[in-house]
């Protein structure tokens, strides 16, 4: 530590660990200065195979968590990615001077440990050390073990001693890991590209939300980030890769709540020669794939409440759904007047700048979405609302989109994908429409994006995932920050 540093406000505590690191340093014996241990195990590897390891030469590190002092002989535990195992640290095995430097390590030091395999009279696998090194000193106390780290707030600001504390939420990114896994497994033995595309990009289009804006200084140019990953990736379509999709980080300028974070994970995939039907039987297999490889089951359980993927999913229209849960059947209703009249009736709050199809949405929303907790797609949407999609050929208000819902929540968004440059102009016009009346989540016009479709785009299905959200199904997490490792957090 250099001689100029300033350290106020140590507790007790930390003044010990700092003086017990002083006196290693000035014994010529900084654990900063080691640089690799080489581990032959983990402590699962122990635990599952001791019958083939009783008795064996075995290293392993990890983080000490507890130790009972008994004279000439202790017992800690170490904790490492998998779990803890037990350690027994005799005097006669390690040496005096090693084993008095054992007794005054800390709990939260990191250690490595070279012994042998062996079962206590209790019944306890552990490892019988023969030598014990400190790796790295731990300046500041861990949480009561105990307790752990209650503090929801301080969990998410210090991710990293969550991770010690709680195993659970260890377990959870280790799942989450494997579902992103997964995820790509499958796609890649359907035949898809995995791809990426700009996160900086001048025009923020594909999905309707604000976008944080940043000035790149080497052009002078104002700049955005992402919102979606949909503009760059159909141009990879009309490219001729005829399967791609990307999971990145998308960014959008909105609040914080159990189930929204302003940058979170989105996967995205197009497919040349298919429609939102075939989006549909992709999602479906998909679902199934990821849960069965990750959970080893098609029935999930999330906050008590058992959903089912093993089943086929229900398919049903918008406005079948809010027939079925509103009441209100708007193939009935004709003109704009109607619709705003049974808003009223209903007490649904619109805009002005609201359309019919705007107000089916706003009935659905209020009406039906809390209801939709099996895996659901909700299809035809309103062509309002759904400015990058085909109509629909036999009923052009409304477009093949389909939303798929699960818990009440929506977890991925479909298109049969807009591949008439010139319908998609005018959607265009309509968007910028809707932003010059005060809707600041409205799209606006991107000219290379309809460039790329005069060059021509094949028939293409596409569809909008929310990884956090599929984690959060498939881990049992309340809040969409008990899936990402460092949410967006207030700064103090």
């Amino acid at each position: 530590m250099p001689e100029n540093t300033v350290i106020q406000d140590l507790s007790e505590q930390e003044q010990i660990r700092r003086d017990k690191l002083k006196t290693l340093q000035e014994a010529g014996k900084d654990p900063y200065q080691i640089r690799k241990f080489e581990v032959t195990h983990h402590s699962s590897d122990i635990l599952a195979n001791f019958d083939a390891l009783e008795g064996r030469e075995v290293a392993i590190a990890g983080r000490l968590m507890t130790k009972r002092i008994m004279g000439k002989a202790s017992f800690c535990h170490v904790q490492d990615l998998p779990g803890e195992i037990q350690v027994y640290v005799a005097r006669d095995a390690i040496g005096e001077e090693s084993y008095a430097e054992f007794k005054k390590d800390d709990i939260g030091d990191i250690v490595g440990i070279r012994g042998t395999v062996f079962k206590t009279k209790t019944g306890e696998i552990t490892v019988h050390a023969i030598s014990f090194t400190l790796l790295s000193k731990s300046l500041k106390p861990l949480p009561e073990k105990f307790h752990g780290l209650t503090n929801v707030d301080l969990r998410y600001r210090q991710r990293y001693v969550d991770l010690i504390m709680n195993p659970d939420s260890k377990d959870t990114f280790i799942k989450r890991s494997r579902i992103i896994s997964a995820i790509r497994r499958y796609l890649d033995s359907q035949g898809f590209m995995e791809v990426e595309t700009p996160m900086l990009v001048a025009n923020a289009g594909g999905a309707a939300a604000r976008p944080f804006e940043t000035h790149f200084n080497a052009l002078d140019e104002d700049f955005r980030l992402r919102i979606s990953l949909e503009l760059y990736l159909k141009r990879l379509i009309v490219g001729g890769l005829e399967k791609v999709y990307e999971i990145g980080r998308v960014f959008r300028n909105e609040g914080l709540d159990t189930r929204h974070n302003p940058e979170f994970t989105l996967m995205e995939l197009y497919q040349a020669y298919t429609d939102y039907h075939g989006m549909m039987d992709l999602t479906e297999n998909m679902y199934r794939f990821v849960a069965q490889e990750v959970l080893g089951t098609t029935t999930i359980v999330y906050n008590g409440v058992e959903m089912d993927l093993g089943k086929p999913f229900a398919r049903v229209t918008m406005k079948d759904a809010v027939k079925q849960y509103a009441g209100v059947d708007f193939d009935e209703i004709h003109t704009l007047e109607e619709a705003r009249a049974i808003a009223k009736e209903h007490h649904i709050e619109y805009e002005d700048r609201h359309k019919k199809g705007d107000i089916l949405n706003l009935f659905f929303e209020t009406y039906v979405e809390e209801h939709l907790i099996q895996p659901t797609f909700v299809m035809d949407h309103p062509v309002e609302i759904s400015p990058l999609t085909k109509r629909k050929p036999e009923d052009p208000d409304y477009v093949e989109r389909f939303e798929f819902f699960m818990n009440g929540w929506e977890m991925a968004n479909a298109y049969s994908e807009l591949n008439d440059p010139i319908d998609q102009r005018a959607r265009f016009a309509a968007q910028e429409e809707q932003f010059a009346a005060g809707d600041e989540e409205a799209n606006h016009t991107d000219e290379d994006f309809l460039n790329a479709l005069e060059i021509g785009m094949p028939p293409t299905g596409g569809i909008g995932y929310g990884i956090d959200r599929m984690c959060m199904l498939l881990t049992d997490s309340a809040a969409i920050r008990d899936v990402l490792l460092f949410p967006t957090m207030k700064t103090l």
